[in-house]
């Protein structure tokens, strides 16, 4: 089977899901990358010969065709030239910008959404609510059961939609947490839908009982001054600690001596929302429980009270007061974070994702 995957960039840091899509399916995966008429195909220097480049050319001239019309030729050509069998298409607003080539190619076509393209109002306005990208899209995949009734609100056939969230990578698997410090981590992007400075301020009532407890947050974003300002206004610098992006060694590292992972999930006020984080996967299935919201696909994948404590969004109490319930009464992490550890490796498992996604894949093929 030849799978090409169509992102809108290439490797972002953040989107490790993309990633394993293209090491772990089975097959020989052609990795195309970029925007509108951007388009390129990672591992060759171009798309199609300099003589074929040449002939494009002078055809958009002599047709006065649009600029995209080059780059758009080049990728039919190369998908045929590398004998394609099926494109997967990360993104739902990626599948609408690149319309035109996903309707000339008379492809199967699989659309994976996962977060902020399902549920931004403006993103899914300019995507005309998505009607032509569900038309030509022979299935969609959704990472929530959330997202599965939203995408079905816009329109998508039920019998072309699908459910199968992430896996975490198999490395967080081998991650013996020894519960050592008092500490709680987050990892993730510094955006409104990550609520950041509600998990600090959730903290500042563990700090000011246990002063011995820290706060570890990595990654980057808009909101990482704002962050910073309120460590600062509540005097917590020595107490919560700013990490940057880190490789998953060192997450790793961290959640092996951490009492637990925080993550306060909101819907943001333009409508963005999370698929099933994975940093909120890679936590459990290392064995911490989760301190989070009832938020998108977290409670389908945490068990309240059994493998982590939800509260609601924008409870900062609650989450302050399930930081402070495992702080003060380790074995309960411990238990939680055990029972977590089993629930993702039974049910959310990264060979359970790929085999769900490459079975999708050998199905819009035979059929």
């Amino acid at each position: 089977m030849n799978i090409a995957i169509f992102t809108p960039g290439k490797n972002p840091y953040s989107e490790t899901f993309i990633q394993a899509h293209k090491n772990y399916l089975k097959g020989k995966v052609f990795y195309y990358y970029g925007g509108k008429g951007r388009v390129q195909l990672e591992g060759a220097s171009t798309l199609v010969s300099k003589w074929e480049l040449l002939r494009l050319r002078m055809l958009r001239k002599i047709k006065k065709y649009s600029f995209s019309y080059i780059n758009e030729q080049a990728v039919l050509t190369s998908l045929k030239t590398n004998a394609i069998d099926v494109v997967l298409v990360e993104y739902g607003t990626h599948a609408h910008k690149i319309l035109p080539i996903l309707k000339s190619a008379k492809l199967p076509i699989v659309v994976h959404f996962h977060g902020y393209d399902a549920s931004v109002h403006a993103a899914v306005k300019a995507c005309n609510d998505y009607k032509e990208v569900f038309q030509f899209a022979t299935k969609i995949v959704a990472v929530s059961t959330k997202m599965e009734q939203m995408l079905l609100d816009l329109g998508c056939p039920k019998e072309k939609l699908v459910y199968n969230v992430y896996g975490p990578q198999p490395e967080f698997e081998t991650v013996t947490p020894t519960f050592a410090k008092k500490q709680f981590i987050g990892i993730g992007r510094f955006t409104d839908k990550k609520a950041p400075y509600y998990t600090i301020m959730a903290f500042k009532e563990v700090a000011h009982k246990h002063p011995d407890a820290r706060l570890l947050l990595a990654g980057d974003g808009a909101l990482m001054n704002m962050c910073a300002n309120l460590v600062k206004q509540y005097q917590l610098e020595s107490q919560v600690q700013f990490l940057g992006v880190i490789t998953p060694d060192v997450y790793r590292s961290l959640l092996a001596e951490s009492l637990a992972f925080v993550q306060h999930s909101i819907t943001a006020s333009n409508g963005d929302m999370e698929g099933t984080p994975l940093a909120v996967l890679e936590a459990s299935v290392a064995g911490l429980p989760v301190i989070a919201t009832k938020h998108a696909g977290i409670p389908d994948v945490i068990i309240d009270g059994k493998t982590g404590l939800l509260c609601d969004e924008h409870d900062v109490q609650g989450m302050a007061n399930n930081m402070l319930q495992l702080i003060n009464d380790v074995e309960y992490a411990k238990k939680l974070g055990a029972l977590g550890k089993q629930h993702i490796l039974n049910n959310y498992n990264m060979q359970r994702h790929i085999n769900a996604l490459q079975a999708i894949l050998l199905e819009v093929i035979s059929s």
